[in-house]
C-alpha cells in the first residue's frame, strides 16, 4: 500500500519498502541456498519449505482423503488392521495401487502403519465417522475438485460451474422445486448442522427467549437442538414449501411437535411469521449478495419486537486477519455457487447496524473452522 505524503504524491512508505526488500531478498535462489545452509536459518527455511511443498501436493492429498471415503477404508479397518491385498480385494482395487494409497493415507496421519505391513486407522481417520455429516462432504467435493480445475479460469470468473446448478434451491427459484433436489441440500446440511448447532448453543444463550423463529432452518436440525436444550422454548421454522415440511419427521422423532411450527415459504418473497422474541439465521447469509441480506436483515429486524434479539451463526472470513477455514475454503465454495460470499463478522456487524440493531456482539466460538456467531437485539 502506498501513502500520500504531503505534496500529494505517491511515495511508498518505510513498511512497503523493508517488504519489498525481504521479498526480493527471499525470492533469491541464492539467498534459499545459504539459508538452508546456514545454522540460524537452516530450520525456518526448511519450516517454509514443507509448508510450501504442502500447498504444492495439498490436491492429491484431499484425493488420497476422497479415495479412503469412497472406498470404505474407514469401515473396513474399524474391526482392525488389514493388509493392503484384503483391502484390495475388498475395495475391487489393484493390490499394487492399494497399497500406495494405503502409504499415502498413512503418510497424511488417516492410518498408521503395523510393523507387519498391515495397516489399522490412525486417530485422524477413525474420528471421520465422529464428525457428522464430514464423510457425505468430502464425497460431495468432487464436484467443486471439477469446478476448480482450470483455476485461473475460475478466479477470471469463466467457469460455468457445477455447483450453481447443484443447490439451485437455495437461491430462492422461481416455480417448482424438485423435491429429490431439495432434499439432497437439506440432508447434506442437516447432517453437518449438528456441529454447528453446538458451537452456537454454547456461544449464545437463550434461556431468555420465549420463541425463536428460525428462517431458512431445513429439516430441523437447529432448532432441535435448540428444542433439546431449552425444553420450554417455543420453535418456529420458515423455509421454502419444498424444504419446511421435511422437518416434521424430526420434530415428531424428538417429541417437539408440540411446540414446533412449520412455517412454508421464502423470505425473498414472503412476510416472515410474526410472534417469535428472536431470529436465528443459520448458514444463510452466506448463500447470498448484500442486496438480498440488507432485505433479509430489514425483514427481521421489522418483524421482532422491541428486546428482540438476532443469532446470525455460519463460516465467516478473517477479515483483517484471513483465516484458512472461511478464506481459503468456504469463500472458493461460495464463489463457486456463485451467488453468496464469505463475509467477516465485522462486515455482518455493519449490516446489523445498517439494519437498525443495536448491542452488535461477536461471542467466541471455540471451533471457528465449523461456524462463527454474530448476535444484536431491535433498540
Amino acid at each position: 500500500m502506498a501513502t500520500v505524503d504531503n505534496h500529494g504524491s505517491d511515495t511508498p512508505s518505510l513498511t512497503d519498502r523493508i517488504a519489498a526488500w525481504r521479498d526480493r531478498l527471499v525470492g533469491s535462489r541464492d539467498f534459499q541456498s545459504w539459508a538452508a545452509r546456514f545454522p540460524l536459518t537452516r530450520r525456518a527455511a526448511r519450516r517454509d519449505g514443507e509448508r510450501l511443498f504442502d500447498l504444492v501436493a495439498g490436491f492429491t492429498h484431499s484425493q488420497v482423503l476422497h479415495a479412503v471415503v469412497s472406498l470404505g477404508l474407514i469401515d473396513h479397518l474399524a474391526n482392525g488392521p488389514r493388509s493392503p491385498a484384503e483391502l484390495a480385494l475388498r475395495c475391487g482395487v489393484p493390490p499394487e495401487r492399494m497399497a500406495v494409497l494405503c502409504q499415502a493415507a498413512a503418510a497424511l496421519d488417516l492410518l498408521k502403519r503395523c510393523r507387519d505391513g498391515r495397516f489399522r486407522l490412525a486417530r485422524l481417520g477413525a474420528a471421520l465417522n465422529g464428525v457428522p455429516g464430514l464423510p457425505e462432504m468430502i464425497l460431495h467435493h468432487s464436484v467443486l475438485y471439477r469446478d476448480l480445475a482450470e483455476p485461473g479460469a475460475f478466479f477470471r470468473g469463466e467457469t460455468e460451474t457445477e455447483l450453481a446448478g447443484f443447490w439451485p434451491y437455495v437461491f430462492g427459484s422461481e416455480g417448482d422445486v424438485d423435491p429429490d433436489v431439495a432434499a439432497t441440500y437439506s440432508n447434506l446440511m442437516a447432517d453437518s448442522q449438528v456441529l454447528v448447532a453446538e458451537e452456537t448453543l454454547k456461544a449464545v444463550d437463550l434461556s431468555d427467549t420465549a420463541a425463536l423463529l428460525d428462517i431458512g432452518g431445513g429439516t430441523g436440525a437447529f432448532l432441535a437442538a435448540v428444542g433439546a436444550a431449552y425444553p420450554e422454548l417455543a420453535l418456529h421454522l420458515f423455509d421454502l414449501p419444498a424444504v419446511a415440511p421435511t422437518a416434521q419427521d424430526r420434530f415428531d422423532a424428538a417429541g417437539l411437535s408440540g411446540r414446533a411450527t412449520i412455517h412454508s415459504g421464502s423470505f425473498q418473497r414472503d412476510p416472515l411469521p410474526i410472534g417469535a422474541d428472536a431470529i436465528s439465521l443459520i448458514r444463510v447469509l452466506y448463500d447470498h449478495q448484500d442486496a438480498t441480506v440488507r432485505a433479509l436483515l430489514a425483514s427481521a429486524h421489522a418483524t421482532l419486537p422491541p428486546g428482540g434479539r438476532i443469532v446470525i451463526s455460519e463460516p465467516m472470513s478473517g477479515g483483517d486477519r484471513p483465516e484458512r477455514a472461511g478464506d481459503a475454503y468456504f469463500a472458493l465454495y461460495c464463489l463457486a455457487m456463485r451467488t453468496g460470499t464469505v463475509r467477516s463478522a465485522g462486515r455482518i456487524a455493519d449490516l446489523l447496524s445498517e439494519a437498525g440493531f443495536v448491542a452488535v456482539a461477536i461471542p467466541k466460538v471455540d471451533r471457528p473452522f465449523v461456524t462463527r456467531v454474530v448476535t444484536a437485539e431491535k433498540a
